[in-house]
């Protein structure tokens, strides 16, 4: 493939889908904001059992997607890819996944505007909107992003469950933990847990799984076949 033909494939595989969730996700939060959906009964509900216990275990829940674990997670993984599997596939897969959800959810959760729930915030609430939650997307982006990466190279299929059931764990304990902890409306996590697929599904068709059958030319090494 040629230069253009490089920038043409990854415009209408990344930046076009990119796009597209953005516009989609700018407009269902409009719409949830204009809309009453009852939701702040489920955030007072939470609220009214908080314990302790599950204080603690959720601030464990929500670290997990903290913004400064979450690219020092993804900057290590991503080294540790490189050196494992001697190619760059793996890693630029990972960072496109994890960095294509940050940066949809940061164009779009100001113009939206949703308040948090009108509960206490056992956090701090940062300058974001409610909508969607970034978290979510973040844990989704990197868990099941490694989780996707991990089970490709394991032939074990018990093992392979074991990875898959611990890369879809992690997000949800993040959605339930913002939940509880008065952060996000189920609606928020919801389209967080979405987006985050939405964006590994996309890095992974066009980079993770790409294959380039253009004149029998091979790929180059950053998407090279196994």
């Amino acid at each position: 493939m040629t230069k253009a033909e490089h920038v043409k494939y990854y415009a209408l595989t990344i930046l076009l889908p990119m796009l597209l969730m953005a516009a989609v996700t700018f407009g269902v939060g409009k719409l949830i904001v204009a809309w009453p959906t009852g939701e702040a009964e489920v955030s007072r509900s939470l609220a009214a059992g908080r314990t302790p216990l599950w204080n603690t275990l959720t601030d464990f829940g929500t670290s997990l997607s903290d913004t400064p674990y979450i690219v020092a997670l993804t900057a290590i993984a991503a080294i540790v890819f490189r050196l494992v599997y001697k190619r760059w596939r793996e890693s630029i897969f990972l960072i496109a996944a994890v960095w294509s959800q940050s940066l949809i959810f940061l164009a779009t959760t100001t113009p939206v505007g949703r308040h948090r729930p009108p509960v206490q915030h056992i956090d701090p609430a940062p300058p974001t909107s409610s909508f969607p939650s970034g978290h979510v997307s973040a844990a989704v982006g990197f868990y099941c992003s490694v989780a996707l990466i991990l089970s490709m190279h394991v032939r074990n299929r018990a093992l392979q469950v074991v990875i898959w059931v611990l890369g879809i764990a992690a997000p949800l304990i993040v959605a339930f933990s913002r939940l509880y902890r008065g952060m996000h409306f189920l609606t928020d996590v919801t389209w967080g847990l979405l987006l985050g697929i939405g964006c590994v599904v996309m890095a992974a068709r066009a980079i993770l799984y790409r294959r380039d059958r253009q004149r029998g030319h091979q790929a180059p090494e950053l998407v090279r076949p196994a």
